[in-house]
Order: C-alpha cells, then sequence, then structure tokens
C-alpha cells in the first residue's frame, strides 16, 4: 500500500517550541502507511513581493514540498492574537502558485495559556480558506495548556491530547484519495 506523504510545517522558528514537538511526535501516534516530512526553512523565505523575489529557490523548494505532499499539518503559536509574521508570509507566497488549493489541510495552535491560541487557529483557518485548501472542523484542533501536556523532551504525556491529535490526524489522512 502506497504510504501517505504529509509536509508539516511549524508556525514557530523555535526548536523548542511546543509547536514543533508536536509535530515532532506525530509519527509515533499515526504511523501505519503516513510518512511525515518537515518543512524546515520559514525564516529563509524572502519577504512577500510578487513579481521580486519568485525565483528564490526557497520559494521554489516550497511550492515544491506542498505539491508533492497528500495532505499538510500546520501547528502554529499565537502571536498577538494571529498566527506568527513568517508562517502569514510563507502562505502569503502560495496564494498565486494555488498549491493549497483542493489539498487535505490539518491545522492545529498550541498555546501555555487557556485559549489555546483560538485566534492564531482562528486567523490561520481563514488564511486556508481564501487559499482553497480542504479542510472541515474535524481537521482542526486548538490545544489549551500545551506546556502541562508535555514533557521537557517533548513527549506528549497527556493521554485526552494523545487521543484528540490521532483523530484529527486520522480525520486529515481519511480526506486524502487512494491513487
Amino acid at each position: 500500500m502506497k504510504k501517505i506523504k504529509i509536509l508539516t510545517i511549524s508556525g514557530s522558528l523555535r526548536t523548542d517550541s511546543s509547536n514543533t514537538k508536536i509535530l515532532n511526535a506525530l509519527p509515533g501516534l499515526v504511523s501505519e502507511n503516513v510518512e511525515y516530512r518537515r518543512y524546515q526553512s520559514l525564516d529563509k523565505l524572502p519577504f512577500f513581493n510578487p513579481g521580486v523575489n519568485e525565483d528564490s529557490e526557497f520559494v521554489a523548494e516550497f511550492r515544491q514540498m506542498l505539491r508533492t505532499a497528500d495532505g499538510v499539518i500546520i501547528c502554529t503559536p499565537e502571536y498577538a492574537f494571529g498566527i506568527p509574521g513568517v508562517l502569514k508570509n510563507a502562505l502569503d507566497w502560495i496564494v498565486s502558485s494555488a498549491e493549497l488549493n483542493g489539498k487535505p489541510v490539518c491545522a492545529i495552535s498550541a498555546s501555555p495559556l487557556n485559549a489555546g491560541g483560538d485566534k492564531a487557529l482562528a486567523s490561520l483557518l481563514l488564511t486556508l480558506e481564501a487559499l482553497g485548501a480542504w479542510k472541515n472542523t474535524s481537521t482542526s484542533l486548538s490545544i489549551a495548556n500545551v506546556k502541562n501536556k508535555m514533557d521537557a523532551t517533548g513527549n506528549i504525556t497527556d493521554e485526552n491530547l494523545k487521543e484528540t491529535l490521532t483523530k484529527t490526524i486520522h480525520n486529515l489522512t481519511e480526506m486524502i484519495p487512494l491513487k
């Protein structure tokens, strides 16, 4: 059986970010027939300026990774009630090239606060809608108090979070047509 290729994108540039740790934990939750690849060059993308930097190797790489993925998982922190600028910049680069149009996408926000980054999640979902991404309420998740649900090395210690993440990823993979 063909493996489902999932591209993961952390909205945080911090290597010890809870959002990055969540993405790193996914293979331990759902790995059967799923191959994860993480995009790690958000900080290398030039500032979005249509027509000026479209020949950037980093823009081309980002678009290619999106094109070849069967689905995408984005996990982001909340900064000033929205998504981080580097993540918005990356998503702006694919407005005209449409790599997310019709592509199954899972949106996750994680925060140490009680609101779970709900405003970042709402912002991300609105941007994904503009990009034509294929998503539903079963493929989005807000994780509150994330620091209490993981250990220092990034292992998810909260059984409810493990179960919810597993269901969310299964919902995403169910949206991906078998080829």
